[in-house]
């Protein structure tokens, strides 16, 4: 008998549990004996408990005023339509910044939407291992022109072998407003921080650090000129700060 072969989406529907009791044995089994298809799963795994922990919580907030239309939609089919709505965006990754749209509106502050974007694109991206980034760090000077082109502004792409991590690329994601930028870090050990750029709609000036936390993702956020940005790691506080300490200093020497 003959090796099943997989395709991704077999891969994605074993990860989420939709594969049949006999497709289910034979994928595990493909997996045993395929340590690369093996990481990748557990990757895809990785990626599924971080969405879970971030978007379950939304489904309990109230929904926007703006949103409820009894006319067209019975109170009582409201939770149906909301898990839907969180299913529907995990299945199908480009739509990521509509949603994100949606979710600003329950956070109060573009500041927390900053956070809340830079968090999801950090959790998503960083378990990836054969693709992490769409323009690796060999094109540095292609990433950041490509960058600013579809930014609007010039962009810089910081360098952070002080602090012990290296350059691994970056790539576009869809904002609330419009495009943003992620460029991602690794140091020895394969540890991942990522720095989320978005250009500033509300034209805020303002350049403090703070900091939050989304489950167990630290990030230290500011607004520069216009941009924003926001440094996210599974790190303690003193650490990440040193890092954004450095970030913020190659960005404004």
């Amino acid at each position: 008998m003959s090796e099943p072969m997989l395709n991704e989406s077999e891969l994605h529907a074993y990860a989420d549990g939709q594969l049949d009791e006999r497709r289910r044995a034979e994928v595990e089994a493909w997996l045993a004996a395929h340590s690369a298809d093996a990481e990748r799963m557990e990757a895809y795994r990785r990626q599924n408990e971080a969405l879970r922990a971030l978007f379950d919580p939304v489904l309990d907030e109230p929904i926007p005023q703006r949103l409820r239309r009894p006319e067209r939609q019975p109170w009582g089919m409201m939770p149906v339509l909301r898990h839907a709505a969180v299913l529907a965006w995990i299945a199908v990754g480009g739509a990521l910044g509509w949603f994100l749209h949606g979710a600003q509106e329950a956070r109060p502050g573009a500041a927390m939407a900053l956070v809340h974007q830079a968090a999801i694109a950090h959790v998503v991206y960083t378990p990836e291992v054969r693709h992490p980034v769409e323009v690796g760090a060999d094109q540095e000077a292609h990433l950041a022109a490509w960058l600013s082109k579809r930014l609007g502004a010039t962009v810089k792409v910081p360098h952070l072998g002080e602090t012990g991590y290296e350059l691994v690329g970056g790539r576009l994601l869809p904002g609330a407003t419009g495009p943003a930028a992620q460029f991602m870090y690794q140091d020895g050990r394969g540890q991942r921080l990522t720095l989320y750029v978005r250009t500033d709609a509300g034209g805020s000036r303002e350049t403090a650090f703070r900091y939050a936390r989304e489950n167990n993702v630290g990030v230290f956020y500011w607004i520069d000129g216009p941009f924003g940005y926001a440094l996210s790691g599974d790190l303690d506080k003193p650490d990440l700060l040193r890092v954004a300490q450095l970030v913020y200093r190659q960005l404004n020497p």
